[in-house]
């Protein structure tokens, strides 16, 4: 893991309120991904810069055990033209730890590293995090994927 800068970011994508209480993001948040890409959600967003997905937790009640909020996204240059439906936000800077994790996303990899996060030390800010889907998580056998954890400053 290492400490990384992050500029602001600009989102538009799609959300859902959960909690990892009685296991229910284990429903919510695949049934999220399902509907941004059943329903065609990336190619409704425009100005985007690329076509990189962000998961990003937000909207934190408290820790990673309270209730939250999960948007799925991209990145955006501007607000301009928001589609019905869609949600826009704005990530501020801040720092952040960066890992990631590589392998077979229908194999649970997101979930067991996340698994491993929530078992650290890390003094984490619970203003949002997120894990990036580029270019080298499209081949869902052999996925990577990177976390950014926000981090007290």
């Amino acid at each position: 893991m290492q400490k990384t800068r992050i500029n602001p970011i600009k989102l538009i994508g799609i959300t859902v309120r959960t909690t990892n209480e009685n296991n229910q993001a284990a429903t919510d948040i695949p049934e999220l991904w399902q509907r941004f890409m059943g329903e065609g959600i990336m190619e409704k967003i425009s100005n985007k810069l690329d076509s990189t997905v962000y998961s990003v937790y937000m909207d934190y009640e408290g820790d990673y055990t309270k209730p939250y909020t999960t948007m799925l996204g991209c990145e955006v240059s501007d607000f301009g033209n928001i589609p019905e439906g869609l949600e826009a936000r704005t990530f501020e800077s801040g720092y952040y730890l960066k890992s990631s994790v590589r392998g077979n996303l229908k194999k649970g990899i997101v979930i067991d590293h996340w698994k491993k996060i929530w078992n650290t030390e890390i003094e984490r800010a619970y203003t949002a995090d997120f894990e990036v889907y580029g270019e080298k998580a499209q081949n869902p056998m052999d996925a990577e994927v990177e976390f950014y954890l926000a981090l007290k400053e």
